[in-house]
């Protein structure tokens, strides 16, 4: 995901100040393994360690 699609998206995640709940550390990177795993129809199991695994 290049920095502007991510500038559009970010406003839009949830967790941000204020938001009722808890908060993930990296959303980028959260976003970016969900659209590794729909990308190539891989299982969870099978994230790369690169996504934090």
């Amino acid at each position: 995901m290049s920095d502007k699609q991510w500038a559009l998206m970010a406003p839009h995640c949830l967790g941000k100040p204020g938001d009722a709940g808890r908060r993930g550390t990296d959303k980028r990177l959260f976003v970016e393994a969900v659209l590794w795993i729909v990308r190539t129809g891989s299982p969870w199991r099978d994230l790369p360690e690169e996504f934090g695994k």
